[in-house]
């Protein structure tokens, strides 16, 4: 009887951890319209990481799966650059919306264009 009951107890325990451990679902912080931001991996979005002006953006320790937000208007597109200063840089993405995410450690700055 005793060992039934431990063993109960012991199942309580799990449950208990069990429901306490499980991953919560966490809304992402939305991107300001007329932004291109940067998202961390917990779905926040730091101040430092909301671009508005066009330009080259450098980028501070943003490593990591990141998901890109192509939030802004009027048909404006952003690159991602290996270099800093916007240098060796992609083509111009001008699609609005959440990207997938992306491997951003090499990347080191962002040109926001027209």
């Amino acid at each position: 009887m005793r060992k039934i009951a431990l063993v109960a107890a012991g199942l309580s325990l799990v449950g208990t951890l069990g429901v306490a451990l499980a991953p919560h679902a966490v809304a992402a912080t939305p991107c300001p319209s007329g932004a291109f931001c940067i998202r961390e991996a917990d779905g926040s979005i730091l101040s430092q990481n909301i671009f508005y002006s066009y330009g080259s953006h450098n980028l501070s320790n943003v490593i990591g799966d990141r998901v890109l937000v192509n939030n802004q208007t009027d048909g404006a597109g952003f690159q991602l650059c290996f270099g800093y200063n916007g240098v060796n840089c992609s083509e111009v993405d001008r699609v609005t919306g959440e990207f997938a995410p992306y491997d951003m450690t090499p990347i080191n700055s962002v040109v926001l264009v027209a």
